[in-house]
């Protein structure tokens, strides 16, 4: 990673792998990202352009690496019940996702409508609010459909990122880029690490277009 793939007055994302050099994310105040989650995920997503799986999602390997980096300082990270959570977690968040989400067992008269946020470290502030935060997903057939199988809502994020402490945002898997663009809609200074260059010219393209992708409040 000689040179930033995309960097503007307040972001900057490399491509490649973000454990080869963790000084570029490191140094960061909060980090906000969502990892490959250890569940060898398949996407059953009727578009050929979706991705069918993540890179790395065999097991935890990535995401407690990063964390094993990054340390006790704050922290707010995707992840799922199925595996283990992460070393150090103070506390759960749950992403409602409206009643939209995948299938899962179809033996059981319920299916999955949440996510979970894993809450770690100290000096996160703002008002006292609810532990579950109830937005829609970005769908993956819509217009502005998802271009990333994880692929979080900007209103999402918004509320996560609003809450960390001051300073530079981190996202070492950052995908399709709706950290990086979070914070930069929130003047916020962000770094982000993408191993797939394919994501990282779609998140190049989300952060080149400036404030437009903030208003992602119904399609993302």
């Amino acid at each position: 990673m000689n040179a930033p793939y995309y960097a503007d007055d307040t972001v900057t994302l490399w491509h490649g792998d973000c454990l080869a050099d963790p000084t570029l994310w490191t140094s960061a105040d909060a980090l906000v990202t969502d990892p490959p989650y250890g569940v060898a995920y398949r996407s059953n997503s009727r578009r050929d352009t979706l991705a069918r799986s993540i890179e790395g999602d065999q097991d935890t390997t990535a995401r407690d690496a990063v964390l094993a980096a990054w340390g006790d300082r704050p922290a707010l990270v995707f992840g799922t019940w199925r595996i283990p959570r992460p070393k150090g977690t103070r506390m759960k968040l749950v992403w409602d996702t409206k009643g939209a989400l995948g299938m899962g067992a179809m033996d059981l008269p319920w299916k999955p409508a949440h996510q979970e946020v894993y809450v770690l470290g100290r000096g996160f502030t703002g008002r006292r609010t609810t532990d579950v935060l109830t937005y829609a997903p970005v769908q993956s057939m819509s217009r502005n459909g998802r271009e990333h199988p994880h692929q979080k809502p900007i209103p999402l994020m918004r509320d996560l990122i609003a809450k960390c402490p001051p300073g530079t945002i981190a996202d070492p898997f950052a995908g399709s880029g709706s950290t990086l663009v979070t914070a930069k809609a929130l003047g916020r200074r962000a770094v982000g690490v993408e191993m797939d260059e394919r994501y990282c010219e779609i998140a190049a393209t989300r952060l080149a277009q400036g404030f437009l992708d903030f208003g992602e409040v119904t399609a993302s």
